[in-house]
């Protein structure tokens, strides 16, 4: 069985990417996720900011699906300053339960770098857990603010990004690359028109395990595709659709609501 805990973190991760400007928003848009074609999850982000200070939370509701995903609930939020060019988190925490059981993350930043973090109950450092150093916990993002981006316009540009990520167990990279434009027409969907493509690549860098089989798969995968919507008016750009393919099927998050 996939654990949940790792399995949200992991999921989650790939699907958010880098770089928010200042801007007064108050928006909630929900998603579902499905693995093979059968829903799994149902998922909503809030996101407000004032223009200097912004706050993000999720919430997620697991079904499960036999003994691959473990059914349960996750919440996260991600609290901090928007008056740059980018979000810049405070404060991180991750909460999920599942099977009677829960599992706690705390993060602190100072600037780009952590100051201080908490996991509860603690990861056992086994032999095959690459260490977390301290020079890996400089320059980096909560991949929460990293969900949503900012930029000039729906071009080629908003794929040109790259994010170092802390989530407080795992640190990685993710560099993104355009990959197109496409129209988003579905009535069932939270959004119609156009949309651009973004390819992802993830660089595990510490604090994973070498014997885990999502981060080698996501580490190796060619086929993990995010397509960006507009925030309405606002300048922000959302995900519209998230794709990762996998041996059990396409693992796919798709907007089904957007409100502002």
């Amino acid at each position: 069985m996939i654990q949940f805990r790792h399995a949200c973190l992991a999921s989650l991760a790939v699907f958010f990417s880098h770089s928010v400007n200042a801007a007064e928003v108050n928006a909630s848009a929900s998603y579902v996720l499905t693995l093979g074609g059968i829903n799994i999850a149902a998922m909503t982000v809030d996101l407000e900011d004032d223009g200097s200070r912004y706050r993000m939370d999720l919430s997620a509701n697991v079904a499960g699906l036999g003994t691959l995903v473990a059914s349960g609930t996750a919440k996260a939020s991600s609290v901090g300053r928007s008056s740059g060019q980018n979000l810049m988190a405070d404060t991180f925490d991750l909460e999920t339960r599942a099977n009677g059981e829960s599992f706690n993350v705390d993060v602190s930043f100072a600037g780009r770098d952590v100051s201080a973090f908490q996991v509860q109950p603690p990861i056992i450092d086994n032999y095959d857990r690459v260490p977390l150093e301290r020079r890996h916990l400089t320059g980096v993002s909560d991949f929460l603010s990293t969900f949503v981006l900012k930029g000039n316009g729906l071009d080629k540009s908003l794929c040109q990004r790259q994010a170092r990520i802390f989530t407080g167990v795992e640190r990685f990279d993710i560099s993104m690359s355009y990959a197109g434009e496409d129209e988003a027409t579905s009535p069932r969907t939270g959004y119609q028109g156009p949309v651009v493509l973004c390819t992802v690549n993830y660089d595990p860098i510490s604090g994973h395990f070498t014997s885990s089989d999502i981060t080698t798969y996501l580490a190796e995968s060619d086929r993990i595709i995010i397509w960006y919507a507009p925030l309405l008016e606002t300048g922000y750009f959302i995900p519209y659709r998230v794709l990762l393919g996998t041996n059990m099927g396409d693992l796919s998050m798709v907007l089904t609501k957007l409100t502002q």
